[in-house]
């Protein structure tokens, strides 16, 4: 039987399995026994099994504008990703540090702005950006809560230790995935499991729905699922988070507004709903607040919730929290809501309206990772070194048009984990998205997704770029 990892290396960066001497982390050695004791044609007829078993469960996600068809299985990776105990405690200690203040900073800004008066971030910078929703200005939400549920993407720089990339407190994705990845797992690697003391993620749904619960101080509230439909890239997702919290899954048809109250359609009468888990982008939540040519929304939703009629998750103008140019400030929000030092830290950031930092990104664009400060899953993105002379020419004019609308980072040469891709066991990037649960508590559960690119040497790990997921062990 021939060893998978017998030709495995890692060149440039942190490989996650080994040293650069090929010795093995101690956190890794029963993992690597595993794979050693399986052989190629094991790891063939594992990573079959789960390709077949997530079509058949539907686990899939849908690409738009693409030729090849809309819906796609997630890959999910036969090699698991592990993350040590003693690591992963720092992570939950940094996320719950910074979604403390970033709660805490949306808050302000939606109220008294004493940041924007003490001086700690230009007000421009938050009054120009296209996710401040002045509509909800004066609001404070159910509980004093806006972002309920957060999916932080971290990554693990050259030195091996963990980053913020960037926070996702809108819409976050993927959980779904995360959840079914460790079904499918355990049951590949049952014996491995039993042995081992790999911690659960299991209370997800249970730690949802206790948060969504808390947000009304009904003794027994309805909750929904608010999904734009069977064609939204996500709806797998939603269809399933439904089914383990056991609440309706709804779409806009399915909802009326009452005396300013949220109603549920059902065959016998119009049923009181009291806290909503919308996966709508604030823009099309309420055509007679936002974007009139919503299809998607609830008309009268939004007066609705700024009255305390109904709770909605997360609260509508959380996206200032995800703009890139705000990611920048989120050390100091800590330092100025907490009086703590950032547990976890960003990514280095160029501000291109920083007459320094567009100078250096503009004569370096072949060596940066340019971005578009609001949009995600990989879109409205540069990578420098990937790039051709034209599309740096592109968006060199581009950042000179609108220098608000971008930033610029250093490319990071992240984490490599073993991946078995093509018959072949090889290092491939992978970031790390934990999620966040902001309820009567914070809750994370141990682990999270982890997204790898599926290609040699690629950075780009977005599912809708050709990525692909692993099942994360954090071993105690």
């Amino acid at each position: 039987m021939n060893n998978p990892l017998s030709e495995y290396q890692s060149k440039t960066a942190f490989d996650e399995m080994f040293f650069k001497n090929k010795v093995v982390r101690e956190s890794h050695k029963s993992l690597k026994e595993n794979i050693e004791g399986l052989g190629s044609e094991d790891l063939d007829s594992r990573q079959d099994l789960i390709d077949k078993s997530m079509m058949k469960m539907g686990i899939t996600f849908n690409v738009y504008h693409d030729m090849r068809g809309t819906e796609r299985i997630f890959p999910l990776n036969v090699i698991p990703r592990v993350i040590p105990f003693s690591e992963w405690k720092v992570i939950e200690e940094g996320l719950q540090q910074r979604i403390k203040a970033l709660n805490l900073f949306i808050q302000d800004i939606y109220n008294d702005q004493k940041i924007l008066k003490d001086g700690k971030i230009p007000s421009e910078y938050i009054l120009n950006s296209s996710t401040f929703l002045k509509e909800c200005m004066g609001i404070t939400p159910a509980k004093s809560i806006w972002c309920h549920i957060t999916g932080t993407d971290l990554i693990r720089d050259e030195n091996g230790d963990f980053v913020v990339l960037e926070d996702n407190l809108r819409c976050p994705s993927g959980v779904a995935y995360m959840l079914e990845n460790r079904e499918i797992m355990k049951r590949v690697y049952s014996t491995f499991f039993e042995k081992s003391n790999i911690l659960p993620i299991s209370e997800y749904p249970d730690h949802l729905l206790s948060m969504l619960r808390y947000l009304s101080d009904v003794d027994n509230p309805t909750v929904a699922i608010l999904s734009p439909g069977i064609y939204n890239s996500a709806y797998f997702e939603h269809s399933f988070l439904a089914r383990k919290l056991g609440v309706p899954l709804v779409q806009a048809s399915d909802l009326v507004i009452k005396d300013n109250k949220v109603y549920m359609k059902t065959i016998k009468e119009l049923k009181r709903v009291h806290v909503i888990y919308r996966r709508i982008d604030d823009a099309y939540l309420d055509p007679l607040t936002f974007n009139p040519d919503s299809l998607l929304g609830v008309p009268g939703l939004f007066k609705s919730f700024r009255d305390g009629n109904v709770a909605l998750v997360n609260a509508p103008g959380t996206g200032i929290a995800d703009d890139k140019l705000i990611y920048t400030f989120v050390p100091e929000f800590i330092r100025y809501y907490l009086n703590e030092e950032p547990k976890l830290k960003n990514v280095k950031t160029y501000n291109c309206t920083d007459k320094t930092d567009l100078k250096y990104v503009i004569e370096n664009l072949p060596k940066l990772v340019v971005k578009a400060v609001n949009e995600a899953g990989g879109y409205g993105m540069l990578v420098g070194p990937a790039s051709t002379k034209e599309e740096q020419a592109e968006f060199k004019d581009k950042i000179l048009d609108d220098p608000r609308n971008y930033i610029a980072q250093p490319v990071v040469n992240f984490s490599t984990s073993p991946s078995y891709v093509d018959g072949k066991l090889g290092a491939r990037h992978v970031d790390l998205r934990p999620y966040i649960i902001y309820g009567e508590e914070i809750k994370i559960v141990p682990g999270g997704l982890s997204r790898v690119a599926l290609k040699e040497n690629s950075l780009v790990v977005n599912s809708s770029q050709g990525g692909g997921s692993k099942d994360t062990w954090i071993i105690k």
